[in-house]
């Protein structure tokens, strides 16, 4: 639990972070800055319609990128959809902006969790630091 709580400390912080997804053979990089630590797992969320959906759904591993202070995240595993609605919830009241265009009960809000997922801390002035969770 250590590990995950310390990669969503520093997405939290970063605020933005970039994903990358797989199109066919072409990547696809895009900032989000939708990060929730929920039941001991660390989740983003997206909407259904929009091509990274689409994207994750025909091959599930992605890569998220964040960048602060110096230092540099990077977190490589599976992304899980979860319809769970206190999921959802829990989003909404951290990020209320997202109330615009989502609602925990609409078919579009979609929460997704890293699975296997192996996170790497880096700098210039420090040796890496891997964690998995």
């Amino acid at each position: 639990m250590e590990n995950v709580e310390k990669v969503y400390q520093f997405l939290d912080s970063a605020q933005t972070y970039y994903l990358a997804t797989v199109e066919g053979d072409q990547p696809r990089v895009r900032p989000f800055g939708t990060a929730l630590l929920f039941d001991g797992k660390l989740y983003i969320q997206t909407g259904k319609v929009k091509n990274v959906s689409r994207q994750l759904a025909a091959n599930p591993k992605a890569e998220i990128c964040a960048f602060q202070g110096g230092k540099w995240l990077r977190v490589a595993g599976e992304l899980v959809n979860d319809d769970n609605h206190e999921a959802k919830v829990a989003m909404l009241e951290k990020l209320p902006s997202l109330k615009a265009m989502y609602s925990a009960d609409d078919d579009n809000m979609q929460m997704l969790y890293f699975k296997n997922a192996e996170a790497t801390f880096s700098s210039f002035a420090e040796a890496p630091e891997t964690l998995r969770f």
